[in-house]
């Protein structure tokens, strides 16, 4: 029996998803791509206008690919105005998750790469291709933060 797994990549001016089916662990046929895609709104917009925007894609998201399983990143401090955006995107999509009894899995940004390239401290690019080489994918997916939200999505698999 195959999962379909969520991966989300949060974030207010875009949200990155990735949807995977994976294979059951006694078949090693792999993960297939679903798919991905980002979540946007706009600069200019009021931030509440903004997370209704969230709110609103997410549902109708989760209402499309009925995800088995969700795996989300960790918030990731940086620069604490973008964290603060980050953090009331994040708390909406928890929010869009519990409302479907979705209880997502997290992972940081370390546990990603080191899921994906074995090395916690990989670069970008690598993790990209990780991405592109699991998913038998003839190009990276894009933007990033797709790409993003599938390497989640398989992260989620790796660990089951």
């Amino acid at each position: 029996m195959a999962t379909r797994i969520l991966g989300l990549d949060p974030g207010l001016a875009i949200l990155g998803f990735g949807v995977i089916e994976a294979a059951a662990l006694a078949n090693p046929a792999g993960a297939a791509v679903v798919d991905f895609g980002v979540i946007e709104t706009q600069a200019k917009t009021p931030v509440g206008d903004r997370l209704c925007t969230i709110f609103d894609d997410l549902h109708a998201l989760i209402d499309q690919v009925k995800p088995d399983l969700v795996a989300i990143e960790k918030l990731f401090f940086y620069r604490m105005g973008n964290t603060i955006l980050v953090a009331q995107a994040r708390g909406v999509v928890m929010l869009v998750l519990a409302q479907y009894r979705l209880t997502p899995i997290e992972f940081t940004p370390a546990q990603v790469k080191q899921a994906l390239t074995g090395y916690g401290n990989a670069d970008k690019a690598d993790v990209q291709q990780a991405v592109a080489r699991e998913l038998q994918l003839a190009k990276i997916p894009r933007p990033d933060d797709a790409a993003d939200a599938l390497a989640l999505a398989l992260t989620a698999w790796f660990q089951r």
